[in-house]
């Protein structure tokens, strides 16, 4: 059941930041319609969402699902200083720039790659077999 206050907060506070839901979903690393639907309270986060949420807002996850965070502020409208929130600038650029989710199989292991990471692999996996292994040695000797 889609949690009505959740909604309302998250509203609230991406305006509070200044943003617009693109750039939340950059932020985030969601599908395009993913944090509308979180807004207009049509699904709810993940608890994985939810914990990056609460760090880029510097809340704790009670206060973002229960609280009316909108009450809480007398100076709503204010547009918060960058001290304010010592996790904003250092997560806005880590999700931006991470979109594509790879997980290993044999491992279970996972990690988010860049746009470049993601058309090295692209181009690795289209080389001869020589040249794989060309890239490989030279990566493992750079290692050391």
């Amino acid at each position: 059941m889609p949690n009505i206050q959740l909604a309302k907060n998250l509203r609230y506070l991406r305006k509070k930041y200044r943003l617009n839901q693109q750039e939340m979903e950059e932020i985030l690393n969601l599908s395009r319609q993913a944090y509308s639907n979180y807004e207009r309270c049509e699904r709810t986060p993940d608890l994985d969402t939810l914990v990056r949420l609460s760090l880029f807002y510097n809340i704790c996850i009670d206060d973002l699902i229960l609280k009316d965070l909108s009450a809480a502020s007398p100076d709503a409208d204010d547009p918060p200083e960058p001290d304010d929130n010592p996790f904003y600038d250092g997560i806005k650029e880590s999700a931006a720039s991470y979109y594509t989710y790879a997980e290993c199989k044999e491992t279970d292991n996972s990690i988010y790659l860049t746009n470049k990471e993601l058309e090295f692999i692209s181009s690795f996996r289209s080389l001869s077999e020589d040249n794989k292994r060309l890239i490989t040695g030279f990566l493992n000797n750079s290692k050391q």
